[in-house]
């Protein structure tokens, strides 16, 4: 997959590439796949996973205050940053590392303004379509890992 960062986000665009910079996603695994919804990656504990193992909570250490903007909408192919949800995070402050690429055509418009998208992908949208229907086990994870390796093209 190819995509592109959106300068609408600044501060989740330059944490993104600082992590890819570093090398922070290589190796880490999508941990959460869910057909006609999306594919979710960017845990730094899906490293060393074992099968089976509970994905979805490690993090850098810090989060991202939200960048919405109505123009950045959950198309199919965007790029968008996890986040906790619910009453312990009103701001909607985005995870420092995990993401998602919305799967499905007609997108999934009902997270418009309220998690960040900051890109998209534009390139290769078949390969998020087939990572989403891959076999998984109850709690959305590939029962097959499916590791990453994010890099930067100028």
């Amino acid at each position: 997959m190819k995509g592109i960062l959106y300068n609408e986000t600044p501060r989740h665009r330059d944490n993104f590439i600082k992590l890819v910079k570093s090398g922070y996603y290589n190796g880490t695994l999508f941990h959460r796949v869910i057909a006609g919804f999306m594919i979710q990656g960017g845990d730094p504990d899906s490293k060393n996973a074992k099968p089976g193992q509970g994905l979805g909570t490690g993090d850098p250490g810090y989060t991202i205050p939200a960048e919405f903007n109505p123009r950045l909408t959950h198309k199919r192919g965007a790029l968008a940053a996890a986040r906790i949800g619910g009453p312990t995070n009103p701001q909607k402050a985005s995870s420092g590392s995990q993401f998602y690429i919305v799967e499905p055509e007609k997108g999934v418009h009902f997270l418009d303004n309220d998690y960040t998208v900051f890109g998209e992908i534009t390139e290769g949208l078949d390969v998020i379509t087939k990572i989403a229907t891959v076999q998984k086990d109850h709690a959305d994870r590939p029962l097959k890992d499916i590791k990453m390796t994010v890099k930067i093209v100028e």
